[in-house]
């Protein structure tokens, strides 16, 4: 079903306002008229975070307000508003948000540097270019290698690493010679926002492959590319933009429907990402 562009900001309120309420993945896409699959992407590109570890920093939020503001209120109490099965797990949560646990933190910390961890608004945007190449593009079957790792919103930040490992083990036996590297996404968890992801290169059947390497086919698929344009700053917030700008406004407008099948940017021979103008392909396969 093709998707329409979402009222974000009328999302997040209404999650505000429904945080003392069973939420889901299921129900919140549902509210802003998505599939929770594209919602997730949507949400996680535009918030740096996972739609239901949102929603848990900000009733820790809230939690830690009503805590400075009621010294009489009881731990197991704020544990079950919240969502908690127990006193205990909402201690261990809130001791990772917080850094302390929750009797401490009533006796004097502040809450407003972790609110701002867990904004309730969209983060400030940064410039970039981005736009939708006017054909769909039919590839065959590809196989991909390189080290890989699961991610969340909490440990993205190393995916950088798995581009170190990747760059200092080429050449190797097996690898196509066009040097085209490849940032392949699967397994999306849409709760959590978490996600397998590789840094890798194309390979033959026949690869020998270096240590702590691993291959992922990626079937034959329909896409639909989006050319991302870097400005010469740095690179990792602008990758974060165009992915807010893809999945929030330019699907929604392409009248495509998403496939639940691995997405990939595209990086050519030539690339450098400090050097202005230099592109990315983000590859995303689409129902024909």
């Amino acid at each position: 079903m093709p998707h329409r562009s979402p009222d974000l900001p009328a999302v997040l309120a209404w999650i505000e306002q429904h945080l003392d309420e069973p939420l889901n993945v299921e129900a919140i896409a549902d509210r802003a008229d998505l599939s929770p699959y594209h919602f997730s992407r949507l949400f996680s590109a535009a918030m740096g975070r996972g739609v239901m570890a949102h929603v848990r920093g900000r009733r820790l939020v809230r939690a830690a307000q009503r805590l400075t503001a009621d010294p009489d209120l009881r731990l197991v109490d704020l544990a079950l508003d919240c969502g908690f099965d127990s006193q205990e797990a909402f201690t261990r949560a809130f001791a990772r948000v917080f850094g302390v646990a929750p009797g401490r933190f009533r006796r004097g910390f502040s809450v407003t540097p972790i609110e701002g961890q867990y904004p309730m608004t969209i983060p400030d945007d940064v410039a970039v270019a981005v736009t939708r190449l006017p054909d769909l593009v039919a590839l065959e079957t590809l196989t991909v290698a390189g080290p890989s790792a699961r991610f969340d919103e909490a440990t993205k930040a190393e995916i950088p690493q798995l581009w170190s490992k990747l760059m200092g083990a080429l050449p190797f036996k097996g690898q196509a010679p066009s040097w085209t590297t490849y940032g392949v996404v699967w397994n999306v968890d849409r709760a959590e926002g978490s996600f397998d992801y590789m840094a890798g290169v194309g390979v033959n059947d026949d690869a020998a492959l270096p240590l702590g390497f691993a291959a992922k086919r990626i079937e034959a698929s329909t896409y639909a590319v989006f050319r991302i344009v870097l400005n010469g700053g740095a690179v990792h917030p602008q990758i974060k933009r165009a992915m807010a700008t893809i999945w929030g406004e330019l699907v929604p407008a392409s009248g495509l429907t998403v496939a639940d099948r691995p997405d990939f940017e595209r990086y050519d021979s030539e690339f450098a990402p400090t050097k202005k103008g230099a592109v990315i392909d983000f590859y995303l396969p689409v129902e024909v």
